[in-house]
């Protein structure tokens, strides 16, 4: 197992791996209906469960994968954000993704995190372009794509479900 780690920081924000603990709290974000309205239903736990031991796999293969969001000041468990590998109409993607536990919505935390995770996959990880995959009527989340600089591409049926696909492509 990969043991706890942090693997970067922004101003308020710590970004580490994922571990077993951190299931009721994930669990409480990805098991909210109101939370998870963009997605095709609520999660269970145990799909909570899996999303973690999905994240840790990540770590291993890819070297990356969503990351535990915590706040620097108390600690907090904020939420995740993180690079992923997606297949999208044929290629291979790097899509930065993100979910905030709604007692801490509109704070600026997942285009804090956003951007940070952003920074990270084209200095560490070398990519050219990064995506994220956003439902057309989730306005909160597309406002955050905006707010760290991605644009439309193209709106795709994902998953059964139509999502517009924001891209960023790094500064020379």
């Amino acid at each position: 197992m990969v043991p706890l780690s942090l693997v970067l920081e922004s101003e308020r924000l710590r970004l580490r791996h994922f571990t077993p603990e951190d299931l009721d709290e994930l669990a409480a974000i990805l098991t909210d209906p109101e939370t998870m309205k963009y997605y095709a239903r609520p999660f269970t736990v145990e799909e909570a469960k899996g999303w973690i031991d999905q994240n840790i796999e990540r770590y291993e293969v890819d070297g990356f994968g969503l990351w535990a969001i915590v706040s620097k000041e108390d600690g907090e468990f904020l939420g995740d954000c993180g690079p992923v590998r997606r297949l999208v109409d044929g290629y291979e993607e790097v899509e930065i993704g993100w979910q905030v536990k709604r007692s801490r919505w509109r704070q600026g935390i997942a285009s804090e995190a956003g951007a940070a995770c952003r920074d990270y996959a084209f200095g560490t990880l070398g990519l050219d372009r990064v995506i994220s995959l956003i439902r057309p009527e989730n306005i909160p989340s597309r406002g955050v794509a905006e707010k760290i600089g991605m644009s439309i591409e193209k709106e795709i049926d994902y998953k059964g479900m139509a999502h517009y696909v924001y891209f960023q492509e790094r500064l020379s």
